[in-house]
C-alpha cells in the first residue's frame, strides 16, 4: 500500500481536506478502473480532473500531491494514497459492500492486480504505437527534465518509479515504438488474456459467477486494446463475449465511452495504419487470419 507520509506532500492544502477527493484523467486506464470501482460501490467523491495531455500532472501543484506524477491519486480526509490498485484495495476494506473482492480471496486478487499492473507499460507501448500519432508527442525533452528535477519523495525517499517513467518517455521521444517492442508487448498481453479467456470459458466472470475488481481491471485493458486494433474476437472469443456483457452496465460503460472527437481521431489513425498495412494485427499477429476488428 502506497500511503504517502506527511513530509512527501508539498501541496500542503490537501492535508486539511475532508471527504474523498479523486485526481484523475478521463482517458487514463487506471483512472477508468478506479472510477468504475467507485460507481459500483456507490461512493461519494469529489472530482479533480488532471489533464495529462497538457502535462498538468507534471506541475509543481500535482507533483506536490503525487510525487510520481501519475493518476489517479486520492486524498481521503487529508491522507494521500497513490497507485490505483492500492487505492482500490484500501477502499474495498473500508467499504466492503457490495463486495468486489470475493470473500477469502484477497491475497489472490492482490496478486492478480499486480500482474495486471506489471503489464501497464505494455499497454502504454501499444497505445502510443497504434493510437497516437508519433508526430505529435505530448511531452518534450524539457518536460521530462523538469519532471525529473521536480518530482518529490515517496515515504521520504527518492522514487525509482519516476526514473522508469522518464526512461519510457525518453525512449519514445528518441525512437518511437519499434515493431520489436510492439510485438513483445502484444505477446505478453496475449498470454495474459489467454489466461482470462480460459477462466471465462468456465464461468461468467474471471473469478466465478460474480463481478469482481479483476473483471474491471481486465475490461479496461481490453477496451484500450480494442481501440488500438487488437483482434480480441479472433484471439479471445470468451473475452469478447464477456466484454459486451459488462458494457451493458451503465456504471461501467459510461467510464469507458470515448468523446466523439477522440473517436474520430482514432478512426483516422486506424485508417492510416490499415492503408499502410501497419495495423496492430498486421504487425503483431501476422499469422492470425483476422476476420474483423471492431473497436
Amino acid at each position: 500500500m502506497v500511503q504517502l507520509v506527511e513530509t512527501d506532500i508539498r501541496t500542503r492544502e490537501v492535508l486539511d481536506w475532508k471527504g474523498l477527493h479523486v485526481f484523475h484523467y478521463p482517458l487514463s486506464s487506471c483512472s477508468q478502473k478506479l472510477r468504475i470501482f467507485l460507481n459500483l460501490k456507490g461512493l461519494d467523491w469529489r472530482s479533480h480532473p488532471i489533464d495529462i495531455v497538457a502535462n498538468a500532472h507534471l506541475t509543481p501543484y500535482y507533483l506536490g500531491i503525487n510525487p510520481r506524477g501519475l493518476v489517479p491519486a486520492i486524498v481521503e480526509d487529508g491522507v494521500v494514497h497513490i497507485e490505483s490498485n492500492d487505492i482500490i484495495l484500501h477502499l474495498e476494506r473500508e467499504h466492503p459492500e457490495p463486495r468486489l473482492v470475493p470473500a477469502g480471496r484477497s491475497e489472490e486478487v492482490a496478486a492478480m492486480l499486480r500482474h495486471e499492473n506489471d503489464l501497464h507499460l505494455d499497454l502504454r507501448t501499444l497505445t502510443f504505437r497504434f493510437l497516437i500519432d508519433p508526430a505529435h508527442p505530448t511531452k518534450s525533452r524539457q518536460d521530462l527534465d523538469r519532471y525529473a528535477a521536480d518530482a518529490g519523495t515517496v515515504r521520504g525517499a527518492r522514487d525509482r518509479d519516476v526514473e522508469r517513467e522518464v526512461s519510457f518517455w525518453s525512449g519514445y521521444l528518441e525512437n518511437g515504438v519499434s515493431d520489436q517492442q510492439a510485438r513483445a508487448s502484444a505477446a505478453r498481453l496475449r498470454d495474459a488474456l489467454d489466461e482470462v479467456d480460459t477462466a471465462l470459458a468456465a464461468s461468467s466472470h474471471v473469478l466465478g459467477d460474480h463481478l469482481s475488481i479483476v473483471d474491471v481491471a481486465w475490461l479496461v485493458y481490453v477496451e484500450r486494446l480494442a481501440c488500438a486494433g487488437y483482434p480480441i474476437g479472433d484471439l479471445h472469443p470468451h473475452v469478447a463475449a464477456w466484454r459486451y456483457r459488462l458494457l451493458e452496465q451503465s456504471a461501467i460503460a459510461r467510464e469507458l465511452e470515448l468523446p466523439e472527437a477522440l473517436r474520430g481521431m482514432i478512426a483516422d489513425r486506424q485508417r492510416a495504419l490499415a492503408s499502410a498495412g501497419r495495423t496492430l494485427a498486421a504487425v503483431c499477429f501476422p499469422e492470425v487470419n483476422v476476420a474483423s476488428v471492431v473497436p
